[in-house]
Formats: structure tokens, C-alpha cells, sequence
């Protein structure tokens, strides 16, 4: 591990904040790095701190000083995701809530995260959802969720780009980007190891190497393996309904996920490089638990064991995927202009099945029946995505600054659905239900960025993208219980088709050679969507327009008491019109509308310091309110049989045996209105080589609705969770062995739910282990 002088490392990746009074082990820890800090201070021959180091970021597609662009970025290096995944995390979701105003989270296991950015995000759990948060790893798109999922590893630097960026990156950005950028090939032999053992048999193996091949050939091999044992027991003990389950301990939770990629740089001249990469994944494990009735009507506490359920349908929740893919960056130097060209393929297929109702719908009963819907899958055939870009940039030291560009994606998918629906009614049940789809959506877009430096101190920047995008959803089965085709509007092939601009202006001023600040507005887009797992309940396809929104924000970003205290805020206000939202009917599908619009504003602010010599602190803080306001848009409520089950605390009607709540003034789903993080860690030197350490993070998060009426059951507030590493580094940073813990106060925290019955999803549990880093 580099030396903990290296700020790249701690920089304000954020941690977290906890209730110092119900924790004395928080309270230990911040007294401690207080004492330190109080301690050294009072030292008249303590030696000066060091200096922060400086931060290069990406976000415009060139690499520029963080402090002098004008976006908000939250950045993580590569060895605090490393930090943060040493208990088998996945390597996504443990980003939640440690970059302001970034959230994160799945009721799909760890092939389907959903991301949210000031407050923006979607909570459909549909294969073929779009997500207004846009994930790119090594300057590739990855559009569909299951390839949104491809995990982390041998990563140098992640940035959090808030607020929409259409204009450099696209369509499907209205809240912003998370940017992934993973060690590359050089000239000098080099490499790394992070290896760690925990609880459950947790194992996680992340590293790499290479160097150069010869002059102009140079080569890096990474690789990640993550694995946990099973450590959920199947508790029941009735009969079957599928034949595949019987009472079992540890029958579930744990996984497998094995990832591999290979790098090849060419530089035959100075001028041109070509860099050629392929990945691969095999991962199998469980799809999310839902643990029925965990929550009781009238709260929202929870107090089910998270290592225990029972199902009796879906075979123990079984989840895999192999994906596959390859791209090449080539790069051309014509002096004063830079030509880069980026082609990029990516596969995928695999399945996901699991007890939907959480529990076995005889253990259950509504009004004395047994009710449940049993088991669902859904299966990915085959998934190819193709995308190209091409980009032209000023390459010179001028005043004016430009890039141009032009931008082709190409994603298709053939899908499964499977719901085996039986609600027990008497002696009844349905047959099987399964309907395949075919989804395709093709986008172009053109797209340029002039920047002007007016003085050596004010810059001005502007930007455009013209985005084209068509989705197209064709119903190639429909389910065996259907009595004809299943259709939208009459037609069973779908086709949606959307031109927009998304644009951008920005101003930054250097007040003073240490600190710059910066306003932006922007307006960008997300294509329209067609919901066509409805399908498998002989319901409609459900649809939604396009969305926009118009964003504003102005910040201040700062370097100061001798660059010992970097200190970026910025306060933003957004409308999103047609914003779209997604639901639940009263089978529990996902079904997709347009509201009138939603409205938020918000805080963000990245603190990085360091007071003494050994001592770095980390913090950040967001804050947000948000609203939908649209007056005539109902939501359907939790209901089991026309019963509502849960307390709901909007107006409501009913329609037929259902019951909707008017969702206007309610917040976004998954929009914490605040999260604070926090991080420490104190170096104590033993010799000129070699540390103790002692680093702890803590993350709180406020006030959550999961859903998008306001109900007593549905949501969190004050949740928190914090970690502890305790280790040595030696030989100037190059091995360091530690003792640490994630979730160090075992904390059941409430992640998402489903509505109907109950059901809760959990965080992780508590893990402690030993890690081993090394660099070489």
C-alpha cells in the first residue's frame, strides 16, 4: 500500500457519521484522533504537516486539476474502495452513502444495482429498467442493468459526477454519472494485492500486474474473486410447491464472483497509442432475501432475523450470469488536435429466481387463506451492447479550448419471464406463467464543448449534444394462460422514438489563488421507457415519454491553511418535467407513468484536512429536499385481497377492489433528505519505514421513503454503519497487514421492501477479518 501521505487515497471518499452518545466505540475512536491531534499540536518542535496532494480528474474528458473544474465530482481512490470491500461487499453498492448525495441499492441481488444521485434514480426492479444515473468503466457505457453491475477491481480512481451531463456523455444522465477508471499498462513493472478473510468464510482476492512487453508494447493482467458461504437457513417445513425445497441450514446468502480482464497498450510513437482491453465474469450466488413480515403495520422497525427465512418455492433463490466483453481506445496526437476513437462490445446472460413473497404463503394467511405469489425468474438469453465514439479535442495551451464528437449506441436483448402465481384461494392454484420479449434501443447523438479563458482567472464553458433514441419491445411469447396476445394499445411490437437536445454553461472565477467559484446550469434528457414485464401477469405493457430536467447549481471550491484543508461545496436546484416514476399494481409488477414534474434543492460539501502530521480527516455532508407535483397521479398502495395492509398517510380512493394514494409533495423514492460521512486515520511511526495505523469511517443516513406514497412502514431515518482497520504498513507503504471490521455495530439497517407483503431487505451483517495489501 502506497504511503499514507498520499491523499489520492484519502481523499473525501467519505465515511461516515454516527450518534457518538449510543457508541462508545465511535466515541473512542474520535477521542483518540482528537488526543492526537491536541497532542502533536502542543509539540513546539512538531514537524509541519504535509500538503494534500493535488487530485486529477476526468470529467471532461481531459484530465484537469479537480479544483479547477467546474462540475461537483466526489472522488474515491482506489484504495478506499478497497477498504470498503474487504468483507466480500460488492464493490458498487459499498459506494452508497460514502460520496454526498450518492445512493445505492438492490432488491435484485448483486446483478442489479440501482443508483441514485440527488435524490434521481428509479426503483423498478425490470430487466430492461433505464436508470437516470449512468455508469461508465474505463470510458464504456454500460446501459442495461445487469451490465451496470460489473464489478470494480483493480481500480485507480472512481468519480461521482452530480448533476446531468448529457452534453460530453449522453443520453440517460439526468442525474448524473458514476466513473470508473482501473490501473493501466506502463513501461515500468509494477503491481498489486489486496487479500482478505472475514466472517462466513467471506474471501476477497483483488489485484494485478504488468509492465512493458517491449518498447512499445506494454500489458496489465487484473483479476477479482469474491466468495462467501452460505449462512442463511431455510426454516420451513410444510410441503413444496415446486418440489425443490426442503428445510436446509445454510442454504443461502453466500456467492461466488470470479472476474478476470487483460490490458494491451501500443505506442509505436509518440503520437498514437492503441489500448485493447477484454474482460470476463462467472458469478453465481443468491438473489435478494425478502424476509416477509418483517415489518409490522403501523412501524417501521424491524426485528427478523436476517439468517433465517421460509421459502418453499424458487429452489433457494439461485442467481448467475457470465458476462463478456472488449474494447479498444485508439488515440492520435496531430499536434494542436487529439483524435480519440472508442469501441466497445459487451455480453451477458444468466438468470435470477427467487420466493417473490418472501415467505410460504401457507405460513401467511389473509383473512384465513394462505396467500402468496410464490416463486419468479427472470432470465437474460442473450444481451449484446455495442457502442462507438469518436472525439476530436484542442490539444495547445490557448485560451479557447474545444472538443467535438459523435456518439453510436446499439443495445438488444432477448428476455424471460417466469411468474408462477398461486395465490391459494381454496384448493386452487394458477398454472404457470412465462412470456418472452425482445428488446432493442439504438441511439446516436453529436456533441461539442467550447471553453474560454477570458483572463487567467474567469473561464467560460458551454456545451451541446443533439441525442436521437429509440427503444423497440417486441412480444415474441405470451404467457399459457393468456386468452390471445398480451398488447399495448392493440399491438404486441412497441416502438418509442425521441430527438432532444441536452446543453450546458458553466462560468468559474479564481478569487484568490486558493479559492475558485463556479456556477452551471444544464438541461438534460432520459429516453422513454416500455415496462413489458407486465406481460407475465396478461396485463399491458406500461410506457412512459421521455423525461427532462433543468438544473442548476454554484459552488465553491478551495485549497487552504497551506493546502493542509481542501473544502468543495455546492448548493443545487433542479425541475424534472415528465419525470418518470414507477409504481406497483396489485400483482406487485412494476408499471411505469409520467407525473407532471418533481422539484428538489439541495447541499453538497467535501472536506479533506489534514491538521497534523499523520492525521487525515475526511467528511462530507449532503442535504436535499425533494418533491413530485402532480396533483392528478395516484399510486397504488400495499393490498393484500383489497385489504391495505400497511398505514397510509396520503389521501386515497379506491378503484375496484384497489386502493391509491395521491403521491403530490411526496418525496423521490430513495432520496435521503441527508447523509453525513466521516473518516479518520492516524499514522503512528515506528521507523523511518514503517507505520501503526488505526482508521475508522462511519456513515449516517437521514429520513428515506422507499416507496412513492408516504406510509408509516415504508422507510428509514437515522440508519448508520461504520468500520474499523487496524493494521501495520511497512517497507514505506509497500505491505500492510490489518485486523478490520465492516458494520462493526452489526447494524440492521432497512434497504428496500416489498410493499404487499411486508417483506423487508436488509443490509449487510457485521464481518471482521484480516487483510493483506501488497505493492511491488
Amino acid at each position: 500500500m502506497p504511503s499514507h501521505s498520499d491523499s489520492r487515497r484519502s481523499s473525501g471518499m467519505s465515511s461516515s457519521f454516527v450518534s457518538f452518545r449510543r457508541h462508545p466505540l465511535a466515541l473512542a475512536c474520535a477521542g483518540l484522533a482528537l488526543a492526537a491531534s491536541f497532542g502533536a499540536a502542543a509539540q513546539d518542535s512538531a514537524p509541519t504537516p504535509t500538503g494534500l496532494d493535488t487530485i486529477t480528474v476526468t470529467a471532461e474528458h481531459r484530465e484537469q486539476n479537480l479544483q479547477e473544474v467546474p462540475v461537483s465530482v466526489g472522488v474515491v481512490q482506489g484504495e478506499r474502495m478497497r477498504d470498503f470491500t474487504a468483507g466480500g461487499d460488492d464493490t458498487l453498492l459499498a459506494l452508497s452513502g460514502r460520496v454526498p448525495s450518492l445512493y445505492a441499492e438492490t432488491t435484485t441481488g448483486r446483478i442489479f444495482p440501482r443508483f441514485y444521485i440527488r435524490g434521481l434514480g428509479n426503483i423498478d426492479f425490470y430487466l430492461g429498467a433505464s436508470q437516470p444515473v449512468s455508469i461508465i468503466q474505463d470510458d464504456v457505457v454500460l446501459e442495461h442493468v445487469v451490465l451496470k453491475s460489473n464489478p470494480v477491481y483493480d481500480v485507480d480512481q472512481v468519480e461521482v459526477l452530480r448533476g446531468p451531463q448529457g452534453s460530453l456523455f449522453g443520453r440517460n444522465t439526468t442525474a448524473g454519472i458514476v466513473k470508473f477508471d482501473t490501473l493501466k499498462p506502463t513501461q515500468d513493472y509494477s503491481g498489486r494485492v489486496s487479500a482478505s478473510y472475514a466472517s462466513y468464510n467471506s474471501v476477497s482476492i483483488d489485484g494485478g500486474f504488468g509492465g512493458p512487453i517491449n518498447d512499445i508494447a506494454s500489458f496489465r493482467v487484473s483479476a477479482l474473486y469474491q466468495h462467501r458461504d452460505d449462512y442463511v437457513d431455510n426454516t420451513y417445513t410444510g410441503p413444496s410447491a415446486d418440489g425443490t425445497v426442503s428445510p436446509k441450514k445454510n442454504a443461502m446468502g453466500g456467492f461466488d464472483d470470479r472476474n478476470v480482464r487483460a490490458q494491451l497498450l501500443l505506442t509505436p510513437s509518440d503520437q498514437f497509442s492503441i489500448l485493447a482491453s477484454a474482460h470476463a465474469r462467472d458469478y453465481e450466488g443468491t438473489s435478494t432475501l425478502f424476509l416477509r413480515n418483517a415489518l409490522t403495520k403501523g412501524s417501521n422497525k424491524t426485528d427478523v432475523p436476517r439468517d433465517q427465512v421460509a421459502y418453499d418455492e424458487a429452489d433457494n433463490n439461485p442467481q448467475a450470469y457470465k458476462t463478456y466483453g472488449g474494447s479498444v481506445k485508439a488515440r492520435y496526437d496531430f499536434g494542436a488536435i487529439d483524435f480519440t476513437s472508442i469501441t466497445a462490445y459487451e455480453t451477458t446472460s444468466g438468470y435470477s429466481r427467487g420466493d417473490t413473497d418472501g415467505g410460504a404463503a401457507v405460513n401467511f394467511p389473509v383473512n384465513g387463506v394462505p396467500n402468496g405469489y410464490g416463486q419468479s425468474m427472470g432470465q437474460i438469453r442473450d444481451l449484446d451492447q455495442w457502442t462507438q465514439e469518436f472525439r476530436l479535442a484542442s490539444h495547445d495551451d490557448s485560451a479557447l479550448q474545444w472538443q467535438a464528437g459523435a456518439f453510436y449506441f446499439n443495445g438488444s436483448d432477448t428476455t424471460d419471464f417466469y411468474q408462477r402465481a398461486w395465490f391459494l384461494k381454496g384448493a386452487a392454484r394458477n398454472p404457470n406463467n412465462w412470456v418472452r420479449l425482445r428488446n432493442k434501443n439504438t441511439s446516436w447523438a453529436g456533441f461539442g464543448q467550447l471553453s474560454y479563458a477570458f483572463t487567467d482567472k474567469f473561464t467560460v464553458t458551454a456545451g451541446l449534444r443533439q441525442t436521437r433514441d429509440e427503444k423497440h419491445t417486441r412480444l415474441l411469447k405470451t404467457a399459457d394462460t393468456a386468452a390471445g396476445l398480451v398488447t399495448y394499445k392493440g399491438r404486441t411490437d412497441v416502438k418509442m422514438t425521441d430527438t432532444t437536445p441536452s446543453w450546458d454553461l458553466s462560468a468559474m472565477y479564481q478569487v484568490t489563488p486558493d479559492v475558485s467559484v463556479y456556477a452551471k446550469v444544464a438541461r438534460g434528457f432520459r429516453g422513454p421507457t416500455i415496462q413489458g414485464r407486465s406481460a407475465v401477469f396478461n396485463a399491458d405493457f406500461t410506457t412512459a415519454d421521455s423525461e427532462t430536467i433543468l438544473s442548476w447549481e454554484a459552488g465553491v471550491k478551495s485549497s487552504l491553511w497551506d493546502n493542509r484543508l481542501r473544502l468543495n461545496a455546492t448548493a443545487f436546484t433542479y425541475a424534472v418535467n415528465d419525470i418518470q416514476l414507477n409504481g406497483n399494481d396489485s400483482d406487485g409488477n412494476g408499471v411505469l407513468f409520467n407525473a407532471d414534474k418533481a422539484k428538489a434543492y439541495g447541499f453538497e460539501a467535501d472536506m479533506e484536512l489534514r491538521p497534523i502530521q499523520n492525521l487525515t480527516l475526511s467528511a462530507g455532508l449532503s442535504l436535499l429536499h425533494s418533491e413530485i407535483k402532480d396533483k392528478r397521479v395516484y399510486a397504488q398502495v400495499c393490498g393484500l385481497n383489497g385489504q391495505v395492509v400497511c398505514t397510509v398517510n396520503d389521501p386515497t380512493i379506491k378503484v375496484g377492489a384497489n386502493t391509491f394514494a395521491q403521491i403530490d409533495g411526496n418525496p423521490l423514492p430513495n432520496a435521503p433528505k441527508y447523509n453525513i460521512n466521516l473518516a479518520a486515520r492516524y499514522d503512528f511511526p515506528v521507523s523511518d519505514a514503517a507505520t501503526m495505523f488505526v482508521s475508522t469511517d462511519w456513515n449516517k443516513q437521514g429520513y428515506t421513503s422507499f416507496v412513492l406514497y408516504d406510509s408509516r412502514e415504508f422507510n428509514s431515518k437515522g440508519d448508520f454503519e461504520g468500520g474499523l482497520k487496524i493494521g501495520y504498513s511497512g517497507n514505506y507503504g509497500a505491505y500492510e497487514v490489518a485486523l478490520f471490521a465492516r458494520n462493526i455495530t452489526n447494524e440492521k439497517n432497512l434497504k428496500g421492501v416489498i410493499e404487499n407483503y411486508m417483506a423487508a431487505v436488509y443490509n449487510e451483517p457485521r464481518t471482521v477479518g484480516v487483510s493483506l495489501n501488497m505493492n511491488w
